[in-house]
């Protein structure tokens, strides 16, 4: 019975800390979101204060070309952690599935009767 406890135990721990791996990635996701956004918004005011927004123009901001490529490297990062993140939410249902499972087991082996051992001695040896 202590085993069963044991296991249950282990499988919430897993469960949890898969969860919270999940909640790593959807806030990093969101933050870079967040901050994409906001190069998204100094590109722009870049290109009206310079008012070029030819990228290939020679005086074409400095500043504006390294925002893009800033920004662009988040918008790969984003869709590597989606990706990432889709692969938490699968093992994390996997995780809660074996939790549910082991619930059960538990649960199945406590409504189980127990044998009685009354009438049964051990041989002794003479």
């Amino acid at each position: 019975m202590k085993t069963n406890t044991h296991f249950l135990q282990t499988y919430r721990f897993e469960v949890e800390k898969r969860q919270r791996k999940v909640e790593s990635l959807e806030a990093m996701i969101s933050d870079f979101r967040q901050m994409v956004s906001n190069l998204d918004h100094q590109i722009l005011a870049e290109q009206e204060k310079a008012g070029i927004s030819d990228v290939n123009h020679f005086a074409y901001p400095t500043f504006a070309k390294a925002a893009i490529e800033r920004r662009d490297n988040l918008i790969t990062s984003v869709e590597d952690l989606e990706s990432r993140l889709e692969m938490a939410r699968v093992e994390t249902q996997q995780a809660m599935d074996e939790m549910s499972k082991a619930e059960q087991v538990k649960m199945r082996d406590s409504k189980a009767p127990k044998p009685h051992l009354e009438g049964h001695q051990s041989p002794q040896r003479s």
